[in-house]
């Protein structure tokens, strides 16, 4: 079917024109945008030149054909995208604090994207797949973890490969549900892409190089750890390295961590190495934060090739 699959959300947002607004006063929006954390990863990845499918679902409106519309022109297979009548797709209003901090409200619970069932998640769809991509934000109820187990006990089946981005807030692993799935995700996965924060809830391990190690003991041959403008450390078997940031002038971070992942898994899948396939996804997520909207700053092979020859010029 495809290369890369994942699963889960897909929404707009809904964005603040203004740094520091708030919900609790009248202001100016900007959007809607194409996004969902998922929906971005699926993009960029497709648009690095891999065949990647998302599985997911959106209402009949025009939120929901935005989205899809946009899949669509950049590369992916949207067939397992359906669409329902009576429910509506999801929404993120989004603002942002002085200090760089976001405050959300979302319309997920009750959105389209809130109805993918293990009934939606077939054997056939993994024939031809490479990896399987798990991002902890889409375990918004408790199907979702049956769909995401059901997931990857097929793809472990087949051979498919699992890139787990927790992409989790820290209070969501009280919820013990949520951390089961989590731990159960991270003892199967492959690649493990956790922010520096992230590894430390996850594992309970403070040193980050001893968290790392912890998951490489169990079947992970790679861990990236994404440190946003400091760049990454990336921890294999035997080995660890830095892997230096582009310089950009930030103007959004939504979506920058999902087009790293999307380049990093879409390269991997290419068969190249770990090391360039990170400076491609630094330079990714660098040139995601460049641009108002979490999917408007995706990009292809030859932008990133352009954006990297400019950043080593002026070096």
């Amino acid at each position: 079917m495809a290369e890369i699959i994942t699963i889960g959300e897909i929404l707009v947002e809904v964005m603040a024109k203004n740094i520091g607004q708030s919900f609790e006063e009248t202001g100016e929006f900007v959007g809607p945008f194409p996004s969902g954390a998922p929906a971005i990863f699926i993009d960029q990845a497709a648009k690095t030149g891999s065949s990647c499918m998302m599985i997911s679902k959106v209402g009949n409106d025009g939120f929901g054909r935005l989205n899809v519309e946009r899949l669509k022109a950049d590369g992916v297979d949207i067939r397992y995208i359906g669409t329902l009548k009576d429910k509506t797709t999801g929404i993120a209003f989004v603002t942002y604090k002085e200090n760089g901090d976001r405050d959300f409200i979302y319309t997920m619970k009750d959105s389209a994207a809130a109805s993918i069932s293990r009934q939606d998640i077939e054997e056939e769809m993994f024939e031809g797949t490479n990896f399987l991509h798990i991002m902890g934000c889409s375990v918004f109820n408790e199907e979702m973890i049956a769909v995401f187990r059901k997931a990857i006990e097929i793809a472990k089946d087949k051979g498919v490969k699992i890139s787990f981005d927790p992409n989790i807030r820290k209070e969501i692993m009280k919820d013990q549900s949520v951390r089961d799935f989590i731990l159960f995700t991270l003892d199967n996965c492959d690649i493990f892409l956790p922010g520096e924060e992230e590894l430390k809830w996850i594992t309970g391990i403070e040193d980050e190089e001893r968290a790392a190690v912890s998951v490489l003991n169990k079947n992970a041959v790679c861990v990236a750890v994404k440190k946003g403008s400091k760049g990454c450390r990336v921890y294999e078997r035997g080995a660890s390295y830095d892997v230096e940031a582009y310089k950009a002038i930030e103007i959004d971070p939504t979506g920058a961590g999902d087009c790293f992942a999307g380049t990093f898994i879409s390269l991997l899948n290419q068969g190249k190495p770990v090391k360039e396939a990170v400076r491609y996804a630094n330079a990714s997520g660098a040139m995601a934060v460049m641009m108002k909207g979490p999917m408007e700053g995706t990009s292809n092979m030859n932008q990133l090739e352009l954006f990297i020859k400019s950043r080593n010029r002026s070096s």
